[in-house]
């Protein structure tokens, strides 16, 4: 197997582990805040905070962030990749 092809291999295992990273961080995240709302909802004459209204648009958001910033690191990974093997070739 050549090194581009492990550079690549690698770049791309990168964007998943990051596109991981980013989904769970948002969806912990609007947990966090929902128990917040969901624990002052419950302690004050608010109605109550159902989790539905917090979770589907912290998932929508969190996959569409996940996807950009992973193809933003597939890019500029490729790009790169591209870059060093031309010199490569030239020396």
């Amino acid at each position: 197997m050549s090194r581009a092809r492990i550079a690549a291999a690698l770049w791309i295992a990168w964007a998943i582990v990051v596109w991981n990273v980013v989904l769970d961080q948002t969806i912990v995240l609007a947990g966090r805040r929902y128990i917040v709302a969901a624990v002052g909802a419950a302690q004050g004459p608010g109605s109550y905070a159902r989790i539905d209204d917090w979770m589907r648009p912290a998932v929508a958001r969190g996959v569409w962030l996940a996807t950009a910033i992973a193809a933003a690191i597939l890019f500029l990974g490729f790009i790169f990749l591209r870059l060093a093997t031309r010199a490569a070739q030239r020396s």
